[in-house]
């Protein structure tokens, strides 16, 4: 069986294809899947890039989607044949978070191996039914980024109709924030440097949008946009670079939704305009299998698709990294076998 690894140290030219043993057949509570795609996310780039340490020989890729091949004695939930998606954080059934932020110990492609691979055997509760009717590379999509803009805005945020949302770019966990507001009735501001995925966006049902690179204190923008109000809810993807003008951009007690570090792990917080505007900064990572199980759901319910940029075939994995390294994609970029 062939799987991508990362070897020690990593690099994206350092990637490998390396013979592994067939898992063979599942035990109890287990469940044998055949998989066929993935879908990429910062947190994998880190790892295929060698900026997070792993394991040497670290099968690569947290998401993961395929059909049951078998499963073991006392599986009741999923039957062979059944389409299922992988989950980001296994060991997190439902509930509050019990683990702090960088405990990915039990994390497919960083703690654990993860999905690029052809077959795995893994425990029954470590996947979900996927959507019904989406092909492979599209329920690879659920497992990190959609799970992410879901909990985001449902799970934390209480999204409601008539809220407003701004979310920043226009990678995976910020188009997938745009479809999930629009399709509860929001209201959505999306910035990005390029006119042309502003457009893009646009057509996705995007009500306002803002070129930073041409407004500076966009956040200022978002207020005129808002009738000075603000926004409800923000989707921060960047992380300090952008945090303070995420402040100036939501209203009086809003929400901020600190869910990407695209700009860096340090930097200073504008603490008095945070209390001084009492607004509620929520950190997160993904959620937990009952959040992605409601997830799935609504999907099946709004009938929201998501957008794939790019599938690249398995073999060329690195060159995938290669493209989300660009940042030229816009929504997901996805790989299949």
């Amino acid at each position: 069986m062939k799987a991508f690894v990362v070897p020690k140290p990593g690099g994206l030219d350092r990637l490998e294809v390396r013979d592994l043993p067939d898992p063979g057949d599942p035990g109890p509570g287990q469940v044998r899947v055949a998989l066929h795609a993935t879908s990429l996310n910062f947190h994998d780039y880190l790892i295929a890039s060698g900026q997070l340490p792993t394991e040497d020989g670290r099968v690569l890729m947290s998401d993961g989607a395929g059909v049951i091949e078998a499963v073991g004695e006392g599986v009741t939930e999923f039957e062979i044949g059944d389409h299922v998606v992988s989950c980001f954080f296994p060991q997190w059934p439902d509930g509050a978070p019990r683990s702090p932020v960088g405990s990915f110990g039990d994390t497919p492609g960083d703690g654990t191996d993860g999905f690029a691979l052809s077959h795995a055997v893994r425990a029954a509760a470590a996947f979900t039914h996927a959507p019904h009717g989406w092909s492979h590379s599209e329920a690879a999509t659920v497992t990190t980024s959609g799970l992410t803009a879901w909990r985001a805005l449902v799970g934390d945020g209480r999204l409601k109709a008539g809220d407003t949302v701004l979310t920043l770019g226009t990678g995976g966990v910020s188009i997938t924030a745009l479809q999930i507001a629009k399709a509860m009735g929001a209201s959505v501001i999306i910035t990005s440097s390029s006119d042309e995925k502003l457009e893009r966006a646009r057509k996705l049902g995007a009500d306002h949008t803002i070129n930073y690179e041409e407004e500076e204190n966009w956040g200022e923008k978002v207020h005129k946009l808002t009738g000075g109000c603000g926004v409800d809810h923000v989707i921060e993807v960047g992380g300090p670079g952008t945090l303070a003008q995420s402040i100036e951009a939501v209203r009086v007690g809003g929400h901020i939704a600190l869910i990407g570090v695209l700009t860096g792990t340090k930097g200073e917080v504008p603490t008095a305009a945070l209390m001084g505007k009492h607004v509620r900064l929520q950190g997160l990572v993904v959620g937990s299998r009952r959040q992605q199980q409601d997830y799935v759901a609504a999907l099946e319910e709004t009938g929201i698709r998501p957008v794939v940029d790019r599938t690249f075939p398995l073999e060329e994995l690195a060159d995938a990294f290669r493209f989300e390294e660009s940042g030229s994609h816009f929504g997901k970029i996805c790989v299949e076998w």
